[in-house]
């Protein structure tokens, strides 16, 4: 099974700046939209951020202007800078990228594990 490798949650006070990271195994191409989602306990699961192939991202309303997404893609990376950190942030965040394997050509999604973010008063 892929599995995308996640890093850079922990915890940090308010006001405070993570950097989050996801990187795509090396068999993967044709590499589409890339983001990352999050959810709290007790919540569903939302949309943080997405950047397509021309760099072009979205955010949900609750993080724009704190929050950055970015990739790489010679390394078939995406980061999150999130900066000015609330409380309310704190929640596990997933990535998510859109892509082909050896082993399905289509493209699919692909989850990472997911990593912790928590962000005290």
């Amino acid at each position: 099974q892929v599995r995308l490798v996640e890093s850079g949650g922990g915890l940090v006070q308010a006001g405070g700046s993570l950097r989050l990271s996801c990187a795509a195994p090396r068999n993967m191409w044709r590499i589409s939209v890339m983001g990352w989602y999050r959810q709290a306990p007790g919540q569903q699961r939302e949309l943080v951020a997405e950047i397509d192939r021309d760099d072009s991202p979205k955010y949900t309303e609750f993080v724009k202007g704190r929050f950055t997404i970015s990739r790489d893609n010679p390394e078939n990376t995406v980061y999150l800078q999130m900066n000015s950190l609330k409380p309310e942030d704190t929640a596990v965040y997933y990535c998510k990228i859109v892509g082909s394997t050896w082993y399905k050509e289509i493209p699919s999604e692909y989850w990472g594990q997911g990593t912790q973010v928590t962000v005290s008063s």
